[in-house]
């Protein structure tokens, strides 16, 4: 007789899903701010998401631990630097998603396990196994692919990809939880992004002077949708190992391929879709032989996307 499913098993599955179903419906989300800057975008998103945090912290009384990294020269350090990131890649989804490149921004997060590999080779001086260099061997191939095919390099996949591997190696070297970190995250970002939105919302076109009132709703709404699948996927993360948790990452660049495709009608010629099979074929090398050494060794790891 097998055993029955654990109540807070089931939920934190449950939690996950949610988590990156969000993540993914954001490209739809912010499609609807098509006609915006991306800054100008950047900018409320952080202003509403430290609001938000603020608010997060008074209710779980965590103000403490965060105001103390300032103490810590060496911890402030990582979190600016994570914040850099983090805004780096912000910026690039949402420019890429307001300006019809969203088969990108899928590209990017598709990869973006790859590139983890490269840190760690690069970084922590890890061995490559064969599997590992078979699949960095399709991800080149891939790129060199697509270059040619659109005639440049994929630079949107390429900085989604660095910026988000580079955002999750410094967050699993801050002993922050999730909320925490996301908060003195958004909070460093906040005097800059205060500046962007009065300096952006001063021109003609900007969002103060021509969104409608669904768009200002959509606008004010930057920061609940930044915080509430952050908040799902810690819950599931309590819950789910992570040889559970991780391979549904998958699902928000999956959905942001079929979103760009059939909902917005991007291109995808016979040669990118050539270019997408073999970061396909590289995940797969690279899915499996992770799912195999976890067997022996420990779990993989799963991040939230900083999308």
């Amino acid at each position: 007789m097998s055993t029955p499913e654990h109540p807070d098993h089931r939920a934190g599955i449950i939690a996950g899903l949610s988590a990156y179903t969000v993540w993914g419906l954001l490209t739809i989300y912010w499609k609807q701010l098509h006609e915006f800057d991306a800054f100008e975008l950047i900018g409320w998103r952080v202003c509403a998401a430290s609001v938000l945090m603020a608010i997060v912290l008074t209710v779980t009384r965590r103000w403490k631990r965060v105001i103390a990294i300032r103490r810590d020269p060496r911890l402030l350090g990582r979190v600016a630097a994570a914040a850099f990131f983090l805004t780096v890649n912000w910026t690039t989804y949402v420019y890429a998603v307001v300006h019809g490149h969203v088969l990108e921004t899928a590209l990017g997060y598709f990869t973006a396990p790859i590139g983890t590999v490269l840190v760690g080779v690069l970084i922590l001086h890890e061995s490559l196994r064969p599997a590992q260099k078979l699949s960095l061997g399709f991800a080149a191939a891939a790129v060199v692919v697509l270059t040619i095919a659109n005639g440049t390099l994929p630079w949107i996949a390429i900085l989604l990809t660095v910026s988000w591997v580079w955002y999750g190696y410094l967050k699993k070297h801050v002993p922050l939880s999730p909320a925490e970190s996301m908060a003195a995250e958004v909070f460093l970002l906040l005097p800059i992004a205060v500046t962007v939105a009065i300096w952006l919302g001063s021109r003609p076109g900007s969002i103060p002077h021509t969104a409608s009132h669904m768009e200002l709703g959509l606008a004010a709404l930057t920061g609940l949708v930044t915080v509430t699948p952050l908040t799902l996927f810690a819950f599931a993360a309590q819950r789910v190992p992570l040889t559970t948790l991780g391979p549904m990452q998958y699902l928000v660049p999956s959905m942001n391929f079929f979103i760009g495709w059939l909902m917005y009608d991007e291109s995808l010629p016979p040669s990118r879709m050539a270019g997408f099979a073999l970061v396909w074929l590289a995940l797969a090398v690279l899915t499996v032989d992770g799912w195999q050494r976890s067997r022996r060794v420990m779990e993989p790891d799963a991040l939230e996307p900083a999308c």
